[in-house]
C-alpha cells in the first residue's frame, strides 16, 4: 500500500508513462474535452483540487524540462497569482503563448488531469526533461 506521494492510481499509471520531452495537461474545470486524449478528472467542487495543487503533487516525482500556459492567464488573473505560479516553477522555463494556440498542443499530450480549478486560464502543459 502506498503511504504517500501520489495515492490515486489512474494518475500514477500516466505519470509512469511519460517519457521524455512527452507532455501532461493539467487543465481547469472549463478546459474542452479531447476523446483521444486519456483524461483523468478529479474535480470535485469549485476550487478543489486546484492546478497548483495537482503541479505540487506531480513536482516531487516528475522532471518538467519546460511549461506552456496561456498568456491571458497574465492579463486575466492578480500579479499576485501569476506570481504564484512562476515561484512554484522556480527554474523552469515558462512560455507564455495565446490561448488557442496552447490549445493546439494538447492532441500530442499523453494525458490530462482535470481539476475542480476557477482560475481563468489555469492550464499547464508539461513537458518532461
Amino acid at each position: 500500500m502506498l503511504k504517500g506521494g501520489i495515492l490515486n492510481p489512474a494518475i500514477n499509471s500516466l505519470l509512469s508513462r511519460v517519457r521524455h520531452t512527452n507532455t501532461l495537461v493539467i487543465a481547469d474545470r472549463g478546459f474542452p474535452y479531447w476523446p483521444h486524449v486519456e483524461t483523468i478528472d478529479i474535480s470535485l467542487t469549485d476550487d478543489i483540487p486546484r492546478v497548483m495543487d495537482v503541479l505540487a503533487a506531480i513536482k516531487a516525482n516528475f522532471a518538467i524540462g519546460q511549461v506552456f500556459a496561456a498568456a491571458e492567464f497574465l492579463s486575466t488573473n492578480s500579479p499576485q497569482t501569476a506570481g504564484a505560479l512562476e515561484d512554484a516553477l522556480l527554474g523552469i522555463p515558462i512560455t507564455f503563448e495565446p490561448h488557442v494556440d496552447l490549445k493546439k498542443r494538447v492532441p500530442h499530450a499523453i494525458g490530462l488531469i482535470r481539476t475542480g480549478d476557477t482560475t481563468q486560464y489555469a492550464n499547464l502543459i508539461l513537458e518532461s526533461a
